[in-house]
């Protein structure tokens, strides 16, 4: 096991290498210094003087990847590259090109409302639609089977927008049980997660039974079930036990990669309630063109797939024997 992760981590290290540079090249070379420049200033009447001073503070007048100019490893140091693209492998992100805010510190701050609402959205979807799977599997071919692919069709073909749209109008606006949007310190941001954890459940909760439920369905046609079934055993213990053990690998495949979203939140979820988390700090960075969060955010989101793809493999060894590290 041991050998494994260092094998995987060090095969992280040219993928995390390959996605910085293509970054570096999509940032610096598609879209040049002067085009951010005068994207942040306002646009095309802004003067050279004025480009060329706001690149001077963010160090984007230096050359991209060779300066001619110095000497030693000054010529590597001093670029663009080394101190945008290279400064990132060891986490350092900079700051932000609009207001000069630390992104590491930035990130740091805002993890945290964004695993408050995460963590309780994706433990709960995820418990729900097991269950519900399981039990629209065991039913199949009844009514009760035929209206809940019905519900998961019609959940799957309503866009999240509607869902948070229609539960800040029904919930916070004519029950007034929960507020629209916002967030508070410590306990007090619970009532402030109610409504977007309820609506993150809604919105992924179709396609997630109906998936689940494949598996469980082509699980619970082979033999090893009817045989568990024959021996006398409890049809809950067949399903919660038998069934569900073997059908956890291709579960576990879309479960796990949910796991980047733990971090970096919902998007849209974060920004229509003001949540002040990496989701809703990304769409602000996009929204202000503010280039230097947006590549930070893309390497983090490369880091934490990675990451994602690692502790996929590890789980499939310990829910399936039959699977080995080679």
């Amino acid at each position: 096991m041991l050998t494994y992760l260092v094998r995987r981590l060090l095969y992280a290290i040219p993928i995390l290498i390959g996605v910085n540079l293509l970054t570096f090249i999509l940032f610096f070379f598609v879209n040049s210094p002067e085009n951010m420049a005068r994207a942040i200033l306002g646009g095309k009447n802004v003067s050279d003087a004025a480009v060329e001073n706001w690149k001077h503070e963010r160090g984007y007048h230096l050359p991209r990847v060779w300066n001619g100019k110095e000497k030693g490893l000054g010529t590597l140091t001093q670029t663009i590259f080394y101190q945008k693209s290279v400064s990132m492998l060891r986490f350092d992100f900079g700051h932000s090109d609009r207001n000069n805010l630390d992104i590491g510190s930035e990130i740091r701050r805002r993890m945290f409302p964004s695993l408050a609402y995460a963590v309780p959205t994706f433990v709960l979807s995820l418990q729900i639609g097991m269950t519900a799977a399981l039990l629209v599997a065991f039913y199949r071919g009844t009514y009760l089977d035929t209206v809940v692919l019905f519900l998961c069709v019609l959940m799957m073909s309503i866009s999240t927008l509607f869902y948070i749209i229609g539960g800040q109008f029904l919930f916070g606006l004519v029950l007034k049980q929960v507020p629209i949007s916002g967030y508070g310190d410590g306990l007090s941001a619970a009532k402030f997660l109610v409504l977007p954890v309820l609506v993150g459940i809604v919105g992924g909760l179709g396609g997630s039974i109906r998936f689940d439920r494949t598996v469980f369905l082509e699980e619970i046609g082979k033999d090893y079930v009817r045989t568990a079934r024959a021996k006398g055993l409890s049809e809950r213990r067949v399903l919660y036990v038998h069934v569900l053990k073997n059908a956890m690998i291709p579960v576990l495949t879309t479960v796990v990669f949910s796991i980047p979203f733990l971090f970096m939140g919902s998007l849209t979820t974060e920004a229509f309630f003001g949540i002040p988390g990496l989701g809703g700090f990304t769409i602000e960075a996009i929204g202000s063109q503010d280039f230097a969060i947006v590549r930070a955010m893309v390497y983090l989101g490369s880091i934490l797939y990675i990451v994602a793809q690692i502790i996929t493999d590890i789980s499939y060894t310990l829910v399936d024997p039959r699977v080995r590290l080679g």
